[in-house]
């Protein structure tokens, strides 16, 4: 199966499935003598592990990194780092009964179709659990990020309707995040309960991450298709549950006139509006890059649906599982990850046209 690689000079591939023995990835283009906080690592998976909270899935995966290779006396060798995460909690058995059916706006009819043979235990290869794999890569990245004085914040900006207002670029944020990872207790609160009475209707909900980055040096990007915001776009959609990505003023900029979107310079360089959401021509201008990422409701719901089996016949899939009433308290590391395995990146090939 291809497309289980992202990255030029810093890579990452991923393996695994949802319900198979293990999980895990080999990163590869890591500068050597670093080192590496693998405390820090284990805090990113944390806060994307299931059963954290009670409105998340309450698969109990302790979700513990084990370094393979590539790092020595707790520095980078600059060889591949490998790594595994085991799966604990698996249950096989309680996806039984979808060997021959496709779950409605899941990946079974796609995969089946395109490859002739699926794992149908938890979605398999297209279960969100992979994305562990991404959280290790992006806690290795974010670290020579910080180093570097970049630094990447995401939060829970919206739950169905409830959405948190205001300046969000520069909204600070607490030192400890509530369950729904919203800045706002408030609102937080109001988007806990309403995950709550959605979870006992048997159904689910969506919402959006908002995601910051603060420090970016200009001149992260490529011209024409390696442009910045077209990576990390690519980055966020290629997540589970992603529908929809912007950066900078996205969509309402339709609505305004160019005199009043344009970002005017200052003799700094630095600009007195930040439409362009830090990044022009494909090419980051060192104001801070801001995006929205939104997620759908999770495709399987605790109730009853009507589908079909590879026979084509009329079938009802029974509303059963382990899963989450909303995923985005558990997207909001993994954004972070993509984005700044995307980032530094840029940061190792920006680095090679300037020295």
């Amino acid at each position: 199966m291809a497309g289980n690689s992202i990255g030029h000079t810093f890579t990452l591939t991923t393996f695994g499935e949802s319900h198979g023995e293990a999980i895990g990835g080999v990163i590869d283009g890591v500068p050597s003598n670093f080192e590496l906080n693998l405390q820090a690592i284990q805090h990113e998976l944390d806060r994307r592990k299931p059963g954290q909270s009670e409105i998340v899935t309450q698969r109990k995966e302790k979700d513990t990194v084990r370094i393979l290779s590539g790092v020595f006396k707790g520095k980078t060798t600059g060889s591949p780092i490998g790594f595994i995460i085991e799966n604990e909690d698996q249950k096989p058995k309680d996806y039984s009964h979808l060997e021959d059916v496709y779950r409605p706006s899941h990946a079974d009819y796609t995969y089946s179709k395109k490859y002739g043979h699926r794992d149908f235990r938890g979605g398999g290869r297209s279960s969100a659990r992979e994305t562990a794999c991404r959280v290790v890569a992006g806690a290795i990245a974010k670290q020579f990020l910080e180093a570097k004085g970049i630094r990447i914040e995401a939060f829970v900006s919206q739950v169905g309707n409830i959405t948190l207002e205001g300046d969000l670029v520069n909204l600070p944020l607490p030192k400890v995040e509530n369950s729904v990872r919203c800045p706002d207790d408030l609102k937080a609160q109001e988007m806990i309960d309403y995950i709550k009475a959605i979870r006992k209707e048997g159904d689910t909900i969506g919402g959006v991450v908002f995601c910051r980055v603060i420090g970016t040096p200009v001149g992260l990007g490529e011209p024409v298709f390696d442009k910045l915001h077209a990576d990390l776009g690519k980055a966020m959609l290629s997540i589970n549950a992603v529908k929809g990505f912007e950066y900078g003023s996205g969509f309402s900029g339709v609505a305004m006139k160019g005199s009043q979107h344009n970002d005017v310079f200052l003799p700094d360089g630095t600009t007195s509006t930040n439409f362009s959401g830090g990044i022009q021509g494909g090419i980051s201008n060192g104001q801070p890059i801001y995006f929205r990422v939104a997620f759908k409701p999770v495709a399987t719901i605790m109730q009853d649906q009507l589908s079909i089996n590879k026979r084509g016949e009329k079938v009802v899939v029974d509303g059963k599982g382990r899963h989450d009433p909303c995923v985005v308290p558990r997207a909001v590391p993994i954004v972070e990850a993509m984005c700044a395995i995307i980032l530094f990146d840029y940061y190792l090939r920006y680095q090679k046209t300037q020295f």
